[in-house]
């Protein structure tokens, strides 16, 4: 099986996907999704309840993917799970066959929320990282057996003097690989990986950049309105507004931004998720000419 971390650290531009799930996705969906994404993609995301959103558990979700020969990038977050339960979801990946795993503090629970719930955050991002890494140096572990660890990162026009302390203390734990949020403004992410790319942060990180086939203008709104770090610039929302088909226009602005990242030196991939049809990844990819099949 082809791992991420083999496409990630290499020189070829990499592509992951989100799987789309809902409360009520069951193994037959996840195949389903599997057997379109994996001739396209060099590894397939499974979230962490996003947005508090409840649903199937990264660790099952991870194990179906397994089954079917993709390598999962399982998500975890700290929000949800204190430091037993992290541990104990970080060595269920690992006995499955997980071998890269992103790992994030995670988003507050939104106020009017409809399932009541307490945000746990017992353990930082960072220690979270601390511990996925920290399993490599236990007796029982072998060196195939090491997560390649990835965090969150925000896309942004870097301010004078910024020098990415925060993401190099994270790579001192155990890091590998950065994801931004969200971010569909090619100029931003250029001024920031210019940064990157002269902080040097670029030699210890792959970095993926996230991108969605937006199926309307009210998604992008919504997203712009409940996601604050999230880019999506007005030029974006006016085609999909005056676009006679929303959703083919969200698959077009998709493919082209692919490209344009393609292109940006430092930039390593990116991971594709959507609101709407998971099959729109697919068309996203073919049309963007970077395709694996």
């Amino acid at each position: 099986m082809r791992t991420f971390r083999e496409a990630a650290q290499s020189d070829r531009f990499t592509i992951t996907a989100d799987l789309t799930l809902q409360r009520d996705s069951g193994a037959d969906d996840v195949a389903r999704q599997v057997d379109m994404l994996g001739p396209h993609v060099d590894g397939i995301q499974v979230t962490d309840n996003p947005w508090a959103w409840v649903q199937m558990s990264a660790v099952a979700a991870a194990s179906l993917v397994v089954q079917q020969g993709i390598d999962p990038i399982a998500i975890l977050t700290c929000r949800d799970r204190n430091r037993i339960a992290l541990e104990s979801d970080l060595l269920g990946l690992r006995a499955i066959g997980v071998t890269s795993v992103l790992l994030m503090r995670g988003h507050k629970i939104p106020k009017d929320h409809s399932v009541t719930a307490t945000p746990v955050f017992d353990a930082s991002g960072r220690e979270l990282v601390a511990l996925a890494a920290k399993m490599a140096d236990q007796e029982t572990s072998a060196a195939s057996e090491e997560f390649f660890i990835g965090v969150g990162a925000r896309a942004m026009r870097p301010p004078r003097g910024w020098n990415a302390e925060a993401l190099a203390v994270r790579s001192a734990a155990g890091a590998r690989f950065l994801q931004t949020q969200l971010c569909m403004n090619v100029d931003i992410l250029r001024e920031y990986m210019k940064r990157l790319v002269e902080t040097r942060m670029t030699w210890k990180y792959s970095v993926m950049v996230s991108l969605s086939t937006l199926p309307s203008a009210k998604t992008a709104k919504w997203l712009k309105n409940n996601l604050s770090d999230s880019r999506i610039p007005r030029e974006v929302v006016e085609r999909l507004e005056k676009a006679a088909n929303a959703e083919e226009e969200g698959i077009k602005l998709c493919a082209e931004r692919m490209q344009e990242i393609s292109e940006i030196p430092g930039v390593s991939g990116v991971n594709l998720m959507t609101m709407g049809n998971a099959e729109s990844i697919c068309e996203a990819i073919k049309l963007s000419g970077l395709s694996r099949n």
